[in-house]
């Protein structure tokens, strides 16, 4: 392989390749001008059925299943492989353009939240549930829940990226990522050993946000990579990641903007619970 000098100044290749040579770019904003639909409901999410976006239709959903209804919410899919996410009106919701987006519009005015951990604490103080009132164990899940947004860029843009999309296969990137990987993993397993969840008994945030990620590592061979990293060694996080997806919400949240995947599993766009028992033609 023929070394990489860096340049003095970088500059952008276009045809860098890879998956997703396509939408990205280093510089901000909209790139044409897209206005989001509204539906009937305050809660507008503004997403896609990836890793981070599960976190919050998951949570949404559990709050309905505790009978929270002002938690119901309109799900319209951005599909970020399009670039949906530079559109005028989504950039207005996330100027960062990524999913998942949230706009509440029983506040005056109405209230925007984006970063998927964001919105989880957002929805959570709102109505009062999965976030801990008492402060050692809040601050327990707040520490679990930043570790994983601290710890997604290391399974998703780095393992992720290096393994399964980038035009390449580098030695030096698969190993330096998947040891990060492993060792994330560990950590979460060594976790797992002594509590039923992250924060001891108690079901969070935290646990939403950790299974959408890690779930995916070790049950649904996500970037086709469960014997590579040997997902089923980590057994505490098995059993956790499988009793959380028992969870009848969890299992709506999983088909919430979800264009991809047998027919039955999708529900591209949400406004009722009625749309889970739509049958596919």
């Amino acid at each position: 392989m023929t070394e990489y000098t860096p340049p003095k100044v970088w500059t952008w290749d276009k045809e860098s390749g890879g998956r997703f040579a396509n939408i990205n770019r280093p510089i901000a904003g909209a790139t044409h001008d897209k206005e989001l639909p509204v539906g009937e409901h305050n809660l507008q999410l503004h997403s896609l059925a990836t890793p981070n976006g599960v976190k919050v239709t998951i949570l949404l959903e559990e709050l309905l299943e505790l009978g929270v209804t002002e938690a119901e919410y309109d799900a319209y899919t951005i599909n970020i492989g399009e670039g949906d996410q530079f559109g005028s009106g989504f950039v207005a919701l996330n100027p960062n353009s990524k999913i998942p987006a949230l706009q509440d519009r029983s506040t005056t005015p109405p209230t925007r939240v984006f970063e998927s951990g964001a919105i989880l604490v957002y929805l959570a103080e709102k109505f009062g549930h999965f976030l801990p009132t008492d402060p050692s164990t809040r601050a327990e899940c707040m520490s679990w829940l930043m570790w994983q947004m601290g710890s997604a860029p290391y399974i998703g843009g780095g393992f992720g990226h290096f393994y399964a999309y980038a035009p390449e296969k580098i030695e030096y990137c698969i190993n330096r990522y998947t040891m990060e990987a492993k060792r994330l993993l560990d950590v979460l397993d060594q976790r797992l050993a002594d509590n039923e969840f992250l924060c001891g008994d108690e079901y969070t945030i935290a646990d939403m946000a950790n299974y959408a990620w890690y779930g995916a590592l070790v049950l649904h061979n996500i970037y086709d990579a469960a014997e590579f990293i040997e997902a089923d060694s980590y057994v505490n996080v098995v059993r956790w990641a499988k009793q959380i997806e028992e969870r009848p919400a969890v299992q709506r949240g999983r088909r919430v903007n979800r264009p991809w995947g047998p027919e039955e599993t999708r529900v591209v766009e949400r406004h009722s619970a009625a749309d889970f028992d739509i049958k596919p033609a």
